[in-house]
């Protein structure tokens, strides 16, 4: 796998995440309502933690700088 979720996307997806897990915890959503919420959230966090994201690979989106010589 490589990068394909450049840091502020990063950042982003794992704030976003954490927002929406609590989201499903702390409010009286309807049991099929947190489990959505929990399953976005838990993609959001997971793709930004790997910095990798199968659907940005899909559409072929790349917000990872590009590596230059002087950075290996």
């Amino acid at each position: 796998m490589t990068c394909n979720v450049g840091n502020v996307d990063r950042m982003i997806r794992v704030v976003l995440g954490i927002t929406v897990i609590g989201i499903g915890y702390f409010t009286e959503l309807p049991s099929w309502g947190a489990v959505a919420a929990y399953v976005v959230g838990a993609v959001a966090l997971v793709t930004g933690a790997w910095g990798f994201c199968p659907a940005w690979k899909l559409f072929g989106i790349n917000t990872c700088p590009a590596k230059t010589a002087a950075q290996g």
